[in-house]
């Protein structure tokens, strides 16, 4: 994670007027030369100088040809000045908000590169704002917090919504950068097939562009972002509309048997389940029937209950595991995972080792 460096944000802003004043200097004009020239009176221009009075249009072409540059130089100059006076407004109106950024994984929101640090507290929770793509706090609760009320089945997630609330907005953001057909279930499903063998695949330079284009192709945009802290997410899958699905991934158990199995388990739900629920797959979080249904078709999907039988026989023998993974076309971690889960094979096993591949987190966030 690299250090972030706070955006400075003057708490002043320059009138149009201070630019006038060097112009005027320049000339060596006072400003009652300046009013005759213009035919303003001397308390016009004072106001003008320090702001008081706005630059109307006819005020723009009088400058443009006495004291020089465009009137559209001193309309736009006009325009930014009112509108730093907003923001900064603004921002001490929202300097009241700061509290809501404790509820925030602000430290690795910044340190993912999702949002800027700004010293000013005002200014970061504008910033923090403009990531959800909100316009005022009250209307972030309402937005993120009161959906996700439904997904508070344990202490530690009540403890930390802002955390899921920033890793699931981050997903909608990345999303929004894929560009994707329209959701179409029996392609979705059939490409499923193809995305089995691509579990061999051990490098994520290589299988997660792959896995991306060909769910995108289907009208299902892949996600993969790292879990802030305080969010104990391993995948999520919601409509961003009626023909776009979000299915995203944290990597949050960092091996390649729980990469896969939260894939297809998330797949699960987009096939299986309507398109007015969302699914958040977290640590501690009691189960239901609609998840139950996703561990099965996960389960299934991966390793058949025909094929499954044939796990018992295998005892731990990493050359059995390895042959049998073969014949099915996936990755040999994820029979070993599933034969753990079952009870076959301890979870402290060596085969961790030689079977299942571990990612991590670099600087720039790939796998």
């Amino acid at each position: 994670m690299s250090k972030a460096i706070a955006t400075f944000s003057p708490d002043w802003v320059s009138p149009p007027g201070d630019t006038i004043l060097d112009l005027l200097e320049e000339r060596g004009w006072k400003q009652t030369e300046l009013a005759k020239r213009t035919g303003y009176t001397t308390k016009h221009i004072s106001l003008l100088i320090n702001g008081k009075a706005p630059i109307t249009d006819d005020t723009a072409i009088k400058l443009e040809r006495v004291v020089g540059s465009t009137a559209h130089f001193w309309l736009a100059r006009e325009a930014q000045y009112r509108e730093g006076l907003v923001r900064i407004t603004e921002r001490d109106l929202l300097k009241v908000e700061a509290d809501w950024l404790k509820e925030l994984p602000l430290k690795d929101m910044i340190g993912f590169g999702w949002i800027r640090a700004f010293a000013d507290k005002g200014e970061q929770v504008a910033e923090c704002l403009r990531f959800f793509g909100v316009a005022t706090v009250a209307l972030w609760k309402k937005e993120y917090g009161e959906p996700l009320a439904a997904f508070r089945s344990s202490d530690k997630f009540d403890k930390h919504a802002g955390s899921v609330a920033a890793w699931l907005r981050q997903g909608e953001r990345c999303a929004a950068t894929i560009k994707t057909g329209p959701y179409n279930k029996a392609l979705f499903k059939n490409v499923l097939d193809d995305l089995r063998s691509l579990t061999r695949e051990p490098e994520p330079d290589i299988f997660v562009p792959r896995l991306i284009e060909a769910c995108a192709n289907t009208g299902v945009a892949v996600v993969i972002e790292p879990a802030p802290k305080g969010c104990p997410a391993s995948g999520a899958t919601l409509w961003l509309s009626s023909d776009k699905a979000l299915l995203m991934l944290s990597l949050r158990h960092k091996t390649n048997d729980h990469f896969w199995f939260s894939f297809f388990h998330e797949a699960g739900h987009l096939l299986q389940h309507g398109k007015r629920l969302r699914f958040i797959e977290m640590e501690g979080a009691l189960s239901n029937e609609h998840e139950e249904e996703a561990n099965e078709f996960a389960r299934d999907w991966l390793i058949p209950p025909y094929d499954a039988r044939t796990m018992s026989t295998l005892g731990k023998s990493e050359a059995a595991i390895r042959s049998f993974a073969d014949r099915l076309g996936i990755a040999p971690g994820i029979v070993l995972g599933r034969m753990q889960k079952e009870g076959l094979v301890p979870w402290s096993s060596l085969l961790n080792r030689t079977l299942k591949v571990g990612y991590e987190w670099t600087h720039g966030k790939s796998p």
